[in-house]
């Protein structure tokens, strides 16, 4: 009996101390992904765009937007001289900033497109004091498409996402529902998927480490993120938003993506059939541009002539 009574008490303390364990991960891992580090946009980063545009003789303003919470988001906005009548928002990936949106803004721009690239909350030149992976970020867009609406008077506004600025494009047709198209690349199906792969990553073993054994570490930083920030990333849904929207959705996830896998692209997918998902053999997380350079261009640009209002 004694000998049943201390493997229990083993047992017991071994069951607390795992879980207080995951508690810390919960919280540092949540702590971690909502202050990534900062980016700021650089001399060059402003010379790089300059460069752009002059090649394509298209005007460059800087241009910013006050936002519900009061934060302050800004943004290149760049106009072709022969400009086809429609603009598309470009949204970039986690821990960087709008110049990581250059080499698809050139891209458009040489086929007529107007395009605005803004820093997304808490990262680039924007303000905001946390990362929210869209539950903010999809009222941003929709802030940001209205302005553009407002101020250029397109006859289409599109818009192309990589990463976590993918997964805020899809979680915005919630909010937005005038998109005549959009393209998100390597974005995350839900934060919770992304998380059990984020949590299985530091172990190599894929999205089954974080459902089992480390579930407690989600369920505790979800938790602590609505208790602490009142961000509820249960939210954070773009497969929900596909799910529910009708605009035309094309979804591009490289099979070499060692980030993100492509189940999320695929996942999204099947939320929405309608959707239209492209996986490049070889092209790595947001790479499909680098693998397939002439089929990327094809694709998007095509995708948004197909759906122009004109």
């Amino acid at each position: 009996m004694k000998r049943v009574r201390t493997i229990s008490i083993f047992v017991g303390s071994g069951i607390v101390a795992w879980l207080v364990l995951c508690a810390v991960i919960g919280v540092v891992a949540v702590e971690g992904a909502m202050h990534p580090v900062r980016l700021s946009l650089s001399a060059e980063n402003d010379q790089q765009a300059a460069t752009i545009a002059r090649a394509d003789h298209a005007v460059l303003d800087d241009v910013d937007i006050t936002v519900r919470d009061g934060a302050v988001l800004r943004a290149w906005s760049v106009r072709p001289l022969d400009w086809n009548g429609d603009a598309v928002i470009l949204l970039h990936g986690q821990g960087d900033n709008r110049s990581g949106m250059l080499g698809p803004a050139q891209m458009l721009l040489r086929h007529g497109f107007a395009v605005l690239l803004p820093d997304a909350r808490a990262h680039g030149m924007s303000g905001g004091q946390v990362v929210t992976y869209g539950v903010l970020e999809a009222e941003d867009v929709r802030r940001w498409f209205e302005w553009l609406k407002q101020s250029e008077s397109p006859h289409c506004i599109d818009g192309i996402g990589d990463s976590m600025g993918g997964a805020e494009l899809l979680r915005s047709l919630d909010a937005e529902h005038g998109f005549c198209a959009v393209v998100a690349e390597s974005a995350f199906s839900s934060f919770r998927e992304a998380a059990y792969d984020r949590l299985g990553h530091q172990f190599s073993t894929g999205p089954w480490l974080g459902r089992t054994l480390l579930r407690p570490a989600l369920i505790v930083g979800m938790a602590y993120a609505r208790l602490r920030y009142e961000v509820d990333f249960r939210r954070a849904d773009p497969a929900g938003s596909v799910a529910a929207s009708h605009v035309p959705v094309l979804l591009i996830h490289g099979l070499a993506d060692m980030n993100l896998p492509p189940r999320h692209s695929e996942m999204i997918k099947a939320a929405n059939p309608t959707a239209v998902l492209w996986e490049p053999v070889g092209a790595g997380h947001c790479g499909a541009s680098n693998a397939a350079p002439a089929e990327y261009e094809r694709r998007v640009v095509s995708w948004f002539a197909g759906h122009s209002l004109h």
